[in-house]
């Protein structure tokens, strides 16, 4: 459904949409500015870092909810709520440490 729902939205833009050029509709876009340089340069590599740390956080949020809703369900007391208590304990402690090791390699420092 996925493939066909992609496919089916490139053609009928493809098929509908307008198709008109010229020298200002094909230039490049940003943001009401004439691009200046070249687009090959080089971005500092904290930007880069820093972005992925966002994603690790925003993963684990994604992976947070469905414990959450789990563990809720699991009879207090039990075996079952040790381990998943230990294992969320687990995952959260090690992003927790992957953070603060970013926090001491000052990847989130902007001098």
């Amino acid at each position: 459904m996925a493939v066909i729902f992609g496919v089916v939205n490139i053609v009928g833009s493809r098929l509908l949409g307008p198709t008109s050029h010229g020298d200002v509709k094909d230039s490049t876009y940003e943001a009401g500015m004439d691009p200046i340089g070249s687009a090959r340069r080089r971005f500092n590599i904290r930007f880069y870092i820093l972005a992925m740390t966002f994603l690790v956080f925003d993963v684990e949020i994604v992976f947070l909810y469905p414990w959450a809703v789990t563990f809720t369900q699991l009879t207090p007391q039990s075996e079952e709520a040790a381990l998943f208590l230990g294992r969320i304990s687990f995952f959260i402690g090690t992003s927790v440490i992957a953070y603060i090791y970013a926090w001491r390699k000052g990847v989130f420092r902007w001098d």
